[in-house]
């Protein structure tokens, strides 16, 4: 067990611990046998797993986002209010619209709201990313390395106290994975973050908290007392990333 004590939040962001449990069937079989997972409040959680075992679909039911499975069970904030309104999404596909611009992309939620675009703001976290002077650009003249960013860029703009990642870096090259992961650590900081990924690497050196789902349910995996970012390099990081391997094939 490694909990720790809840995040502090960011400035002016109130991020709720949730929590969601129950079972899930696809097509009258099941998908995740009952379960229970809990976010601590401003702490970032991975979950790790083989394909196919669900661990999009809880990430979608958190977000209240449509799954293909039937789910019974419950998904609650620990202050008791509604989620709606409250995350920030992004899924495996970019979902860039290829009719707009990476400005356009980027701002798209404060448009589909009815408010003011806030372009500057726009233009610096595209900056963030490394995606500074191609703000005109269409999707489609994009690496695919470049559109998973914009999407990041977006999510970032969409400043929400619960963020929701579905294998947010599996496109980006080494060296920008592990700026990219920085970056996000630093910017969703007292946010309460679900991490989906396949990478131990990843889950060992983000999280507050790592979780292994398989057919038999959620098991939780040891990370380091040191808190995250963690060195990559780091001993006890690369010992975890080992542990968190053996298990995702089956090896006590």
């Amino acid at each position: 067990m490694n909990k720790r004590a809840p995040g502090p939040g960011a400035p002016g962001i109130a991020a709720p611990g949730i929590v969601i449990a129950g079972e899930a069937r696809l097509d009258g079989a099941p998908l995740f046998p009952p379960l229970r997972l809990e976010l601590e409040p401003g702490r970032w959680t991975s979950l790790l797993g083989a394909s196919g075992v669900g661990k999009t679909t809880l990430l979608r039911l958190i977000a209240g986002l449509e799954t293909g499975a039937t789910f019974s069970g419950s998904v609650s904030a620990g202050d008791g209010a509604e989620l709606a309104g409250r995350i920030a999404f992004m899924g495996q596909s970019d979902l860039l619209a290829p009719w707009l611009d990476l400005i356009g992309n980027v701002t798209m939620g404060a448009r589909l709201r009815g408010e003011t675009p806030d372009r500057d703001r726009a233009r610096a976290i595209l900056a963030s990313v490394g995606l500074s002077g191609l703000e005109a650009r269409r999707p489609h003249t994009l690496s695919g390395g470049q559109r998973q960013r914009a999407s990041l860029a977006r999510t970032l703009m969409e400043d929400r106290p619960v963020v929701l990642l579905d294998e947010p870096f599996s496109s980006l090259d080494a060296r920008m994975r592990a700026e990219m992961q920085e970056l996000a650590a630093e910017r969703l900081r007292g946010r309460t973050t679900l991490l989906v990924t396949h990478d131990p690497g990843e889950a060992a050196r983000l999280s507050d908290r790592a979780f292994l789902l398989t057919a038999a349910g959620l098991e939780e995996l040891p990370l380091p007392e040191r808190p995250p970012v963690r060195d990559v390099e780091d001993a006890q990081t690369l010992s975890a990333q080992a542990a968190m391997y053996r298990r995702l094939r089956g090896q006590p």
